[in-house]
């Protein structure tokens, strides 16, 4: 099976090719210029792969929470290549493919994205038990939720940045850091691999990224915002 996984949630995006003989994979952390070398990217990975777009199986991605620029940029470029060749794609939240590399290790995992105003995109899972749903949340809140737990790995892009918090409010708990970022497109790979066994269903062509979070013109037109 031939599928292609795009992480674009944050500027470090994360790309990979997998056949039933190849994995391919890139990581840029360049900063905004995910418009410049997204599709190149993909071209150059399919390239490698010996194969093209219309050999693909599947595609599948982050669908949020994380950058608009960037969770935009990459349905674009999946749903392109759906359009052109029936490819169907698939959508994993991003805290879900961040922690995904933990999740056989038997401690409760804590997966966030700093979304700013000290706020986090954050998830907590412990085994199969969601103790804080996906959410754009406070670090007050995400707090109260992880003094549940006396142990838990924390993971994704800013995983550091939350853990100093959670460390300083709560020092008598332990938090384990991973010390390199996981390869997400992979992850996404796997995960997609067993949606696809399961006969799960890819995106609508009405589906579309997972904000969580309004941008700034959606409340300046509900009136939230001046």
């Amino acid at each position: 099976m031939n599928i292609l996984a795009l992480d674009c949630a944050v500027t470090r995006i994360s790309l990979a090719v997998k056949t039933d003989s190849k994995f391919i994979s890139s990581t840029y952390d360049i900063g905004m210029r995910q418009s410049e070398i997204l599709v190149p990217s993909i071209d150059e990975l399919l390239k490698k792969a010996d194969i093209t777009a219309a050999d693909l199986n599947a595609t599948t991605l982050t669908l949020g929470p994380g950058s608009f620029t960037g969770l935009r940029l990459g349905i674009s470029a999946l749903k392109a290549i759906e359009l052109a060749y029936g490819v169907p794609v698939y959508g994993i939240s991003s805290l879900e493919a961040y922690a995904f590399p933990y999740l056989n290790l038997e401690y409760p995992v804590i997966s966030c994205i700093d979304a700013n105003k000290d706020k986090f995109y954050c998830r907590i899972k412990d085994g199969e038990k969601i103790i804080l749903e996906d959410g754009d949340w406070e670090v007050e809140k995400i707090t109260e939720a992880a003094a549940a737990l006396d142990k838990a790995i924390v993971c994704g892009p800013d995983a550091a940045k939350l853990t100093e918090k959670l460390s300083s409010a709560l020092p008598q708990k332990k938090y384990l850091l991973p010390a390199s970022p996981a390869m997400t497109a992979e992850s996404l790979i796997k995960i997609t691999e067993e949606l696809i066994e399961k006969k799960a269903e890819p995106l609508k062509d009405f589906d579309g990224p997972v904000y969580l979070r309004a941008s700034e013109a959606e409340l300046k037109l509900n009136g939230t915002i001046s």
